[in-house]
Formats: C-alpha cells, sequence, structure tokens
C-alpha cells in the first residue's frame, strides 16, 4: 500500500511536467483547442470515431501575425502532446483574419470534454495539410464548395469526378463559400465502382439554404423508381422517397441554412440540424448508378458529403455541432501558450496579440499624443517654476527701493522673471519722458505708461499658455479617439464571428476586450493630461496675479514720485 502511495505521489509531482509536454522545439506558440460533447456543449452520449471537425480561426482567438501567411506552419497534436493529427486547410486569410481547417479527431468521447494542441510559428516549416487523408475510407466524396470558380473538386482520397451544369459560386457559406442553384442547375458524380453502397448502407448529408419556398426539388438522387433514393423538396416540405416508400414530411424554412442528413441501411432514416426528424420502413437494396443533386433545386447548399456507411445519432450531432454557427462542439482557447513560458500568456499579451490594425493605428496616435503631452507638461512645468522663483527674487529688490529706476538691471536670475521685464518696460517708457526734458509727467504719460505695462502683459500671458492647447486636445480627444478605436475593433469583431460563424462566448470575449484596450489608451492619455493642465493653470494664474498687482504697484509709484 505503501509502494502505490508513492507512485501516485510520484505521479502528481510529475503531473505538471506532462501538462507542460512540447511537441516541437521549432514551433513558438500552441492553443488549446477543446470538444465538447457534454450536455452543456454538442449534447452528444455516444463515441464518434474518425470526426472531421471545423476548426475556425478569427481575429478573436488568433494572432495570425504569429504565423506564416498562409497557414503552413499549422499543426494539430493530440492531447498526449505527441501524436500528429491529420488536417487540411479549407482557407486562410491572414489579411482579414479568417481561417478554416478540418481536423480528423480519431476519437471523439461522448459525454466528456477532450483536448488537442494547435501548434504555429514556425517560418521554416513546409505545408503538411492533406485533404485526402483527413477523410477515413467511408467517405466517398467531400465538396466544400469553396472554389471561387465553380470548379468544384472532391476532397477525399477517391477523387470522385464531378460535372457541373449551371451552378455558380456563393458569397456566404456555413464555411468558406457555397454553391447557387437556380433551378436548372445541377451536379452529377458518374457511377464508378468505389461509389457503390454496400451491406453497410449509404449517407447524404449537406448544408441547405433554400430560395424559393414553392419549389419541386430533388435534393440528391440515386436509381429510379422503387429501386432509387430521392430526397425531395417540395412546397417547402422535406422528406425521402425511397425503395418504393416514402417518410414523412418535415417543414425545411427557406432563407435560412439547414443541416440535412438522409442515412438507409435497414431503414431510411431523415434528420434536420442534427435532429431525427422523420423514417421510412422500407426494405433497402444496393445502390448505383449515377449521383446527382440539386435537380431542380433553388437555393445554396455547402459542405456536401456522400458516405458508404450509415452514420449514427452522434455522427450527425457531432457534424451540426461542428460545422454549425453555433459553435457548441469546438472551443479555441484565447490563451496563447510558448514553449518558454510553458504555461498560460499573461492576460495583457493576450489583448495586445488580439488588436487589430486600426486598434493599433488608433493606440500608435494616442501614443504621439501622450508623448506630445508629457513633454509640454515637463517643459511647461520646469518653466513657470524657474518664473515663479525668479519674480520672487525680482520682487524682493524691488521692495526694496522707492525708486523703480534704482533697481538693478537684469541678473543670471532676472532673465526668467515677467516681472523683470515689466519694469524694463515701465523703465524704459519713464526715462524716455524724463530725458525729453519733461520735469513731471502728466496723466495722460501715465495712462500711456499703463498701456505698454498692460501691452507687455499680455505679451507674458500668451508665453504663459504657450503649449497649454495641446493639453486640451489630449484631455477632449484622447477619449474620443480610444472610443473611436473600440467601436471599430468591436465592429471588426463581430463581422469577423459572423463571417466565421462562431459565435461562443470564449471567441467573443478577446476581440471585445482587445477593442477596450483603445478606450484604455484614450483615457491614458486624457487623464494625466487633465492632472497636469489643472497644476499648470493654477500656476499660470498665480503668476498673472501677481503681473498685475506688480503693475499696478509700479503705476502707483510711477505718480506718486513723477507727477506733480
Amino acid at each position: 500500500m505503501r509502494r502505490v502511495v508513492l507512485i501516485l505521489a510520484a505521479m502528481a509531482m510529475l503531473w505538471p511536467a506532462l501538462s507542460l509536454a512540447w511537441w516541437n522545439a521549432d514551433w513558438t506558440g500552441r492553443k488549446k483547442i477543446e470538444l465538447d460533447t457534454s450536455p452543456q456543449g454538442a449534447g452528444i452520449s455516444a463515441a464518434v470515431s474518425n470526426a472531421p471537425v471545423l476548426i475556425r480561426l478569427h481575429t478573436g482567438n488568433f494572432a495570425f501575425a504569429e504565423a506564416q501567411l498562409d497557414g503552413n506552419d499549422l499543426r494539430f497534436v493530440a492531447e498526449d502532446d505527441k501524436t500528429p493529427l491529420k488536417y487540411h486547410i479549407e482557407s486562410f486569410d491572414a489579411t482579414n483574419e479568417l481561417a478554416l481547417i478540418w481536423v480528423q479527431v480519431p476519437s471523439l468521447q461522448g459525454g466528456a470534454v477532450s483536448t488537442f494542441w494547435m501548434y504555429y510559428g514556425n517560418d521554416k516549416a513546409p505545408a503538411a495539410g492533406d485533404a485526402k487523408s483527413t477523410y477515413d475510407s467511408s467517405y466517398l466524396a467531400v465538396v466544400h464548395f469553396s472554389e471561387k470558380d465553380a470548379a468544384y473538386k472532391d476532397s477525399t482520397a477517391y477523387s470522385a469526378q464531378i460535372a457541373t451544369t449551371g451552378v455558380v459560386a456563393s458569397g456566404a457559406g456555413v464555411a468558406d463559400g457555397a454553391a447557387a442553384f437556380n433551378g436548372s442547375a445541377k451536379l452529377v458524380f458518374p457511377s464508378a465502382p468505389a461509389m457503390k453502397t454496400g451491406p453497410a448502407g449509404f449517407t447524404f448529408s449537406a448544408w441547405v439554404k433554400p430560395g424559393d419556398p414553392n419549389q419541386s426539388a430533388s435534393l440528391f438522387a440515386r436509381g429510379q423508381s422503387a429501386a432509387g433514393v430521392d430526397v425531395r423538396l417540395e412546397q417547402g416540405k422535406l422528406f425521402v422517397r425511397a425503395f418504393g416508400g416514402e417518410s414523412g414530411k418535415v417543414d425545411l424554412a427557406p432563407s435560412a441554412w439547414h443541416h440535412v442528413v438522409v442515412t438507409f441501411a435497414d431503414r431510411v432514416l431523415v434528420y434536420l440540424d442534427g435532429a431525427q426528424v422523420a423514417s421510412a420502413e422500407v426494405k433497402t437494396a444496393d445502390l448505383d448508378g449515377d449521383i446527382v443533386v440539386g435537380s431542380g433545386y433553388v437555393g445554396d447548399m455547402d459542405e456536401l458529403q456522400l458516405a458508404n456507411a450509415a452514420r449514427p445519432d452522434s455522427w450527425v450531432k457531432a457534424q451540426v455541432a461542428a460545422q454549425g454557427d453555433a459553435g457548441k462542439l469546438t472551443r479555441v482557447s484565447a490563451e496563447a501558450e510558448t514553449e518558454e513560458g510553458g504555461g498560460d500568456a499573461s492576460y495583457f499579451r493576450i489583448l495586445l496579440g488580439a488588436v487589430t490594425l486600426d486598434g493599433w493605428i488608433v493606440i500608435g496616435i494616442l501614443l504621439v499624443m501622450m508623448v506630445i503631452s508629457f513633454f509640454v507638461m515637463v517643459s511647461k512645468g520646469v518653466f513657470l517654476v524657474r518664473m515663479d522663483g525668479a519674480n520672487k527674487a525680482f520682487q524682493k529688490k524691488f521692495s526694496a527701493t522707492d525708486d523703480i529706476l534704482a533697481v538693478e538691471g537684469e541678473s543670471a536670475s532676472s532673465k526668467h522673471s515677467s516681472l523683470f521685464r515689466l519694469h524694463q518696460t515701465a523703465s524704459t517708457e519713464l526715462r524716455r519722458r524724463l530725458d525729453g526734458g519733461a520735469a513731471a509727467l502728466s496723466d495722460k504719460s501715465i495712462e500711456a505708461i499703463r498701456a505698454s505695462l498692460d501691452a507687455t502683459t499680455v505679451r507674458e500671458n500668451a508665453r504663459l499658455n504657450s503649449q497649454m492647447v495641446l493639453l486640451t486636445i489630449a484631455i477632449s480627444g484622447g477619449p474620443f479617439l480610444g472610443l473611436l478605436g473600440t467601436v471599430v475593433g468591436v465592429m471588426i469583431t463581430f463581422a469577423a464571428i459572423a463571417a466565421a460563424g462562431d459565435v461562443n462566448v470564449n471567441s467573443i470575449a478577446p476581440g471585445i476586450a482587445a477593442a477596450l484596450v483603445a478606450t484604455v489608451a484614450g483615457l491614458g492619455v486624457a487623464i494625466p493630461a487633465l492632472f497636469g493642465y489643472n497644476y499648470l493653470a493654477s500656476r499660470i494664474k498665480n503668476i498673472s496675479a501677481d503681473m498685475q498687482v506688480f503693475v499696478d504697484e509700479v503705476v502707483s509709484r510711477i505718480a506718486e514720485r513723477y507727477v506733480a
């Protein structure tokens, strides 16, 4: 028993080290990806084998600047941090910061949360994604409809031939793009030995977005009459005609994406958006011949999958949860990890890594404003301290004599004094009048001297208040610039999430938090500038008051001594 306890204790001590393992030192960053099949997540109770899941990356959950422009350095590793997982990239747009990657999960456990890792950050890494290995041999055809020229290709190892008639590329699908059908368009998979169904059954799966609620169309058809299968959409009702029987009809709302799955082995089952909605108790048989998709259909289609096996309920739920916009199955961790740190990165680094280009532009402008405002506060503060000290020293000299002409001339300290410059103005005006032969000054001369002193006071006040407008700009403009950056960042975050179809809290929170960094930066500029402005304004007010008092005192002395 003691030995068992020691072994368990040793394992507990080693667990942190094991959890911090690093698959390959050539990759500098990684993220944890969780697959939640619990009732709080996708709600899948049974296990699913070799399930391809869709990973959506966007500005809210991935720093695209830390990976190669085309995503060639992405790698996916199992929870043991040793076993590479098969994957392929459907799209990777580093400019708009959107990416769609399909990863094959060997075993998706039911009712639990499992984990695997995404590695990135290796400039020398070659491309390693392979669509053909992502799907096992049970997949006969997988069409992503991401080709912009509508030259659609099968992503499986079978490389099934596809004959396209009138189908064009549509803008936005469940993943990257979709196919648009106009009623006369269709896709045909020619008959081939690999496409023949056997005892394991067959599965048709696709996302559809009907455009005409009154249409009569075939989403999938193979075989003829009683020996075939036809997945129908008529007058807004979805149903299946198969092997001489017919399933129940269910409503299929137009102008919205729906996941449609039809499986048949010993019977025909119809699934809509992950739930079984109808069935047909018929005697099934093997199928051969051409497969026709979308005959008479008006609307969009995405993520078409054909398989030579009847998929179970758990597989259907996993597909909806992994591919749909609810994002209930997959969660990409907002925290990035580095080999050096081993653990989660700091929140500050996460926020900065999620800031978008427009946010950095606003933050850059705010940083410039901050530097300017701090320069103004420091330089103006030093200037006012020197002037106040010089004024006090000059005032002491001036108070020591009754004759303003007897005050000592300019000294090293008096050059910073505004009172000294006022005294110079008064002395110059007084000497000019006395040297002109006047024995005494008239009231008009006194008023003229006061006017000159007032003019000098105005110039000194302008000198005191110079550059203060830069602080008012920082105070009023900083928060608004920050708010602008936040609003734009939030808009971009929501647009990216809408395009990626991932709307869980983990995908929204980093982008919103990063957008708020701009507001914090704006307040970081405005608050110090506000404090500095109020302090400087109070000192300027005191110095201005001293100058006004000094002017009155000088004029009074001149009037007492030189006016008859």
